[in-house]
């Protein structure tokens, strides 16, 4: 089934964050070695002896050979990157679910942090801290010149200890300053409410070891309180992780041995297609907890709710889902992420995190660059507009998208949620500002959710007519 599979591969959700989520991969011993450039290589040694003999301060080589390899890495694409000790042993810490931190998922852009997105409930989060923010100074130090890793490694911490982020913000014409405290981050990544009766809502904040099984947990626990009518599946603002897990969450909602994504690049290793079987979803001799789910789950109307903030895993899963025709994708356009990544061990803990393939779609779709296209497009308040977002397009450095004709031609949604009533005539509610999103699960005000729980059961009022 291909050494890649054994491997395992990575659909994170962005470079450097300080929540990755990664599966690790031994180094393949290669049978034939690629021939090395000998010119270059000498001009590499030139510039590594100017440095050592003529640089105004001594320069450690280690720390010379480290910064040659971290940059030949991030110049390639926004998602490979040099680990070194420390941020690996952070992402292996990460992918459990639970890590120190402020909990921002972030990238470089010239020379800066570039706020990607807060984690939900983190502090982060609760400290004001936006997507696309550009973080130029922690505490008292620029961060110009620094390395991501280093960066990170600098808002990392001991729980309860402060940190001051000077941020730079589009549209605010003075940097803000944010005083955030330290925690250690546990990401529980899948939550359920049963709105009302007969109606489910399940949330996946991200792709982790135990995420498919705690899935399968949540969904028994909705069934005990009656039947399902309709699902809501939420996945915005999920960063992304584990492709194994985005194969067990597909493979709760699939049928058996349905194709829920493939992956190809340049080697054999990175060609390979990925079932809702246990050898895709599983890792070792654990027991296979898809078999604990009630039959009617494959069967439920289900809305899938996606935006600019759906990246890497979860787009596989709305992907997969949309494909196959098993559910509604509703929301706007996901992020972008269509590659995948290999964290391959280096001598002294290290590790390069490199990209490997690009993934796509059961219909052969690719999504790099250009995300999941919504089956119907609900902006996220009632005035039809939703908050600017990074996306994978906006990042330097982006794999382009090798799908030409889905590249040229993007996706068109079926249909747009109509807009919301006048409360009185003259005056639209959705002219007025619309307030913060509510923290609260599946909040009353959350307006997308809303329409996708309104077409749930518009669905089922034309399934019980005669």
């Amino acid at each position: 089934m291909g050494k890649l599979k054994q491997t395992g591969l990575i659909c994170a959700g962005l470079v450097g964050g300080i929540l990755i989520s990664l599966q690790f991969s031994a180094i393949a011993e290669k049978e034939t070695r690629v021939s090395l450039p000998i010119e270059e290589l000498r001009t590499f040694a030139e510039v590594f002896n100017a440095i050592k003999q003529g640089y105004v301060e001594p320069v450690d080589d280690k720390k010379m050979i480290t910064n040659a390899i971290s940059g030949m890495l991030s110049n390639l694409d926004p998602h490979s990157s040099y680990l070194d000790a420390d941020a690996y042993k952070d992402l292996q810490v990460g992918t459990q679910g639970e890590f120190g931190g402020l909990g921002i998922e972030v990238g470089m852009e010239d020379g800066l942090v570039k706020v990607v997105s807060p984690i939900e409930d983190s502090p982060a989060d609760r400290g004001g801290v936006k997507s696309g923010d550009l973080i130029f100074k922690l505490d008292d130090t620029l961060v110009k010149g620094m390395t991501l890793s280093e960066a990170v490694k600098r808002m990392r911490g001991k729980p309860k200890t402060q940190i001051r982020l000077s941020i730079l913000r589009k549209g605010e014409s003075k940097p803000i300053e944010i005083t955030l405290t330290r925690e250690v981050i546990k990401v529980q990544s899948v939550k359920s409410k049963l709105v009302e009766d007969g109606y489910g809502y399940l949330r996946v904040t991200s792709f982790q070891e135990n995420t498919a099984a705690a899935l399968v947990k949540h969904l028994n626990d909705l069934y005990k309180q009656g039947p399902l009518k309709g699902l809501v599946l939420d996945l915005r603002n999920d960063p992304g992780g584990l492709l194994n897990m985005a194969v067990g969450v597909s493979a709760a909602f699939l049928p058996p041995n349905t194709l829920v994504t493939s992956t190809d690049g340049r080697t054999p290793d990175a060609k390979h297609r990925f079932y809702t079987l246990p050898e895709d979803y599983l890792r070792g001799s654990k027991e296979d907890y898809i078999k604990n789910l009630p039959a009617e789950v494959r069967k439920v109307p289900m809305v899938v709710l996606i935006n600019g903030g759906s990246a890497s895993a979860s787009e596989i899963v709305a992907g997969a889902l949309q494909d196959h025709k098993r559910a509604v994708v509703m929301g706007t356009t996901s992020f972008g992420k269509g590659s995948v990544q290999t964290v391959l061990p280096l001598p002294g803990k290290t590790a390069i995190k490199l990209t490997t393939a690009r993934y796509f779609t059961p219909s052969g779709r690719s999504i790099q660059a250009k995300g999941i296209v919504p089956d119907i497009v609900v902006e996220e308040s009632a005035n039809g507009s939703s908050s600017t977002r990074l996306r994978e397009a906006d990042l330097e450095k982006h794999l382009e998208n090798n799908n030409e004709k889905d590249a040229a031609t993007p996706a068109k949604p079926q249909s747009k949620a109509p807009a919301k009533p006048k409360s009185s005539p003259g005056k639209d509610e959705g002219d007025e500002p619309s307030e913060p999103p509510s923290r609260e699960l599946a909040s009353k005000k959350d307006y997308q959710l809303n329409q996708a729980f309104n077409l749930l059961k518009g669905l089922q009022i034309m399934q019980n007519k005669p």
